[in-house]
Parts: structure tokens; sequence; C-alpha cells
């Protein structure tokens, strides 16, 4: 009988009957990881992330993030001492994630994956991923007056720009007790992109204002600056950007100084084609296991059953669809008094989920006129919501931090 009482204690059982809550974070890993690989919603993070928080929530694992605090002083220990007391997952998280490192390496990634041509091209209608970015801000203030101080609204307003690696390193910066219900909110309204834009749009934006042919009007209005040698530009352009973001709002330049490094060595060509498959593959894709791996291991019992999880994801929701509307009514006042009209799509589409916010907005445009391409129109769009989610996050960091 003593064998087996010591054999059962070796098991999980014994503290899954003390904390039957384990269950419920188990269910939550397991409920990811079938939107990830079952339906497919933002599969290369919520299955890693998914996976993050069955391997945290198993008792006896040691693969918990545990947060730092003043009587712990995680932060002070080495590395290696980090790993023996508290496992390799706090170790990963302690070196990768709380320095603040792998959400800038991903906006490599996406910076030499992005293409600037259709922003070039149609600049005027980068004003609009800049007025998708009001959600964030809104729902700064209406956190402000729920109870969360100034450090946690922030993390949560950010949620509104539908970036996940500018939400993640938002919540390093101000809130890292926050950063698990922040990142799965952010990741699962991201996924939700397809549901939640043609709602608000539903509900926002009339059938013939649905039915503005963005070339038609180009015909009819074309545009007096032409781009003659577009390489040069695109090579241009993220220099210049750099410099203006630098000046401006530098504590952005982490996220905005990495995006911009890797959409330059993508399009100066085959001289750094070494560089740009390490950033868009080994390195993006390395981030992003570790991203997700880390940021699930922090959804433990204590950290995320709570009224604040709640609030965040209602909150994450709000700002969302603040996001979505504040674009689409910038179109809206724009159309009041210029003569060359915009598809107020165009609008929806200034939050940072790119490509997919475009492919929404292009698919519900031609469901009302089959020639209504505006795909290129809406990226101009999106592509500007990227830069300015994280010019917004550093202006909070600024603010707050």
């Amino acid at each position: 009988m003593e064998v087996l009482q010591s054999l059962y204690e070796m098991t999980a059982i014994v503290d899954i009957v003390a904390e039957p809550l384990t269950l419920l974070m188990l269910a939550l890993g397991g409920i990811l990881l079938y939107l990830g690989i079952f339906k497919r919603f933002e599969p290369l993070l919520l299955v890693p992330i998914g996976f993050g928080v069955l391997l945290a929530n198993f008792p006896g694992g040691n693969m918990a993030v545990i947060q730092s605090t003043a009587e712990l002083g995680i932060e002070k220990l080495s590395l290696v001492s980090i790993a023996k007391e508290y496992g390799i997952m706090n170790m990963l998280y302690y070196a990768l994630i709380k320095t603040g490192l792998l959400p800038p390496l991903i906006f490599m990634g996406v910076g030499a994956m992005t293409d600037f041509g259709p922003l070039l091209k149609n600049l005027r209608l980068s004003f609009f991923g800049a007025a998708a970015q009001i959600g964030i801000f809104s729902v700064f203030f209406f956190a402000v007056l729920m109870g969360f101080d100034m450090k946690e609204a922030s993390a949560l307003g950010i949620i509104g720009g539908a970036d996940g690696p500018t939400a993640i390193y938002t919540s390093i910066k101000l809130a890292p007790h926050l950063l698990g219900p922040i990142a799965i909110a952010a990741y699962s309204y991201m996924a939700l992109v397809p549901i939640i834009i043609p709602l608000v749009v539903k509900f926002s934006v009339s059938k013939k204002e649905l039915k503005i042919n963005m070339k038609k009007q180009d015909k009819l209005y074309p545009s007096k600056v032409e781009i003659k040698n577009m390489k040069r530009v695109k090579i241009l352009f993220p220099l210049a950007l750099l410099f203006i973001v630098s000046i401006l709002v530098p504590s952005s330049v982490p996220l905005v100084g990495f995006l911009l490094f890797g959409n330059l060595i993508k399009e100066i060509g085959k001289d750094t084609h070494r560089l740009f498959t390490s950033a868009s593959e080994g390195i993006m894709n390395a981030a992003t296991i570790f991203l997700g791996l880390t940021v699930g291991a922090t959804m433990t019992v204590g950290s995320f059953l709570n009224s604040q999880t709640l609030l965040i994801i209602v909150g994450g929701f709000i700002a969302f669809v603040i996001s979505i509307l504040g674009g689409i009514m910038a179109v809206k006042i724009y159309n009041v008094f210029s003569k060359k009209k915009i598809n107020p799509l165009i609008g929806a589409t200034g939050l940072s989920a790119v490509p997919m916010a475009s492919r929404v907005a292009n698919e519900i445009a031609l469901k009302h006129d089959p020639s209504n391409h505006l795909l290129q129109y809406a990226m101009s769009s999106n592509i500007s919501g990227v830069i300015g989610s994280a010019v917004a996050a550093g202006v909070l960091i600024s603010m707050v931090g």
C-alpha cells in the first residue's frame, strides 16, 4: 500500500484534485489547439499558444511561467539559475519575452514579407489606417474608468490595433501580468476578422457606398503624381520613414525599426537575398514558436481565471469594433468634402491584420459589384495600420511607461 501511495502521489492526479480549475485551463488549451488545427484560426500562433497552455497547466511539469515579484527577484538571477530553480520555460520567458526581443524579430519578418508598393501608389489612403487607431485610445480611457491602472489600460487598448506582436510588446513593457489574456484576445479577434468586419460594415455602410468602384474613380479623377522609379522609392521609403518615426516617436523604434529593416533587405533584391530569407523564414519561424509557447505558459489558473480576463476580452472586442468603425467614419467624412469618392471598406482595413482584413474587404466589395477589385487599395490602409499601431504603442509606452 505504501508503494501504491507513493506511485499515486508521483502522478499529477493529486494536484488536479487539489486544484480542479486546472482542468478548465487544460480545456482552454485544447480549444485553442482545435481552433488552430481544425478551424485554421491563426494556426501559426494559436497552436504553440495552446500547447504552451497545456505544458504550463499539467501539474508537476514545472513549465508554468512565474511573474517576478520583489520577494522572488527572478529577473536578478542568471539564466542558468532561472532554469535550475524555475524550469526552462521561465528561462525562455525571461530571456526572450521579458527582454522584449521576440516581437521586434517577428516585426522584422513581417516587414520582409510586406510590399509597400500599394501604400506608395495610394498614399492618401494611408491616413485611414491612422484613423483606425481610434479604438486603441478610446478603450484606453474606458479601461481606466473600469478600474485598470494607466499601464494596464494601455496594454488593453492596444488590442484594438489588431496586431499580436504589438499587443504582446506593449504588455511586456507595461503590464506583463496581463500578457496571457491580452495575447489570446488579440490573436483570437485577428482570427475573427472575417466575421467582425462584415458585421460592423453591415450596420455602418450603405449598399450605395459599398458599390463605389475605386478603379472607376481613378479614371474619373486620375492622380497627378506618377512614380517613375518604384524600386528606388521602395528602397528610400523605409529609410525616410525610420527617420521620421525616430524623431517623433522614438519609443516605437524597436518595432517600426525592425519592420522597416526587414522591408529594406527585401527591396534591395539579390544582394541581400540571404538576409531576406533568414528574416522571413528561419528567424520569423523560430521567434513565432518561442513566442507562442512562452505566452501560453503564462496562462495558469491564478493568472487567467479572474475577472480581469473577462474585462480584457470584452474590452478587446470593443477596441476592435471601434477601430474598424473609426476607419469607416473617416472615409465617410472624407467623401463629404471630396469629389473623388472612396469606398468605406478601405477604412475598415485600417487594422493591422494584414492581409486578411484587405481580403475580407475585397470579398465584400465583389459581392456588391463583381468588377470592384479593391484589394490593392485596401492594402494601402491595411499596411499603414501596421505602422500606425506600432506608433500608437510607442506613444502609450512613452506616456505611461
